[in-house]
């Protein structure tokens, strides 16, 4: 897709970059043990406290901890986050570690778009409103909005590109997107 492509229709560009999912085995593992066992673990303590598992054919990562918890990050979708957990969970029951099928909870789908334009960030700022915008473009070349509905967080920057953080399905996301160009259009900053 060209960049001119992406002026008629910004939505068609969102993309999920990143989904961070939590889960959970409900008790304690020995986490020096199963780092031994298990193909595909790195487990150094002095530097961090989980083990990180990766599995065969997966682009996600399971972080393990002590306690039984499991962060996963990495995954581009809701699937795979829910394949690469099921696929942890069933290498430590190989282990002999008795434990059921978790929950997954999504915790923060990060997505990117392209609104196909150059955006003026010191406009944008202004029109948007001081109390839902931080920009302070010394410190980070990007305009951080905070919407409050749907709930998330989007970094516009001026080259037209756009992080949107904090939605728990893709359709949150898609809906910021699509309230950030309303509100950039009634404000002839877009289009």
């Amino acid at each position: 897709m060209t960049r001119e492509d992406t002026v008629d229709d910004p939505v068609a560009t969102l993309e999920t970059q990143n989904v961070v999912a939590s889960s959970g085995i409900g008790q304690e593992i020995d986490l020096e043990s199963v780092a031994m066992d298990l193909t595909g673990a790195d487990f150094d303590p002095g530097q961090f406290p989980g083990l990180i598992y990766r599995p065969d054919d997966a682009k996600a990562t399971c972080l393990i901890f002590r306690s039984g918890a499991i962060t996963c990050t990495g995954a581009q979708s809701i699937e795979e986050v829910q394949e690469t957990v099921h696929t942890a969970v069933g290498a430590l029951v190989e282990l002999g570690i008795d434990v059921e099928a978790p929950d997954v909870t999504v915790q923060n789908i990060v997505s990117g778009a392209d609104l196909g334009e150059t955006l003026n960030l010191n406009a944008i700022a202004i029109g948007l409103g001081l109390e839902s915008v931080e920009y302070e473009p010394e410190q980070f070349p990007g305009l951080v909005y905070r919407l409050d509905d749907p709930d998330v967080v989007a970094l516009l920057f001026g080259s037209g590109k756009m992080v949107i953080t904090g939605a728990k399905i893709h359709d949150e996301a898609e809906a910021a997107l699509e309230e950030i160009i309303r509100r950039l259009n009634d404000l002839g900053l877009v289009g």
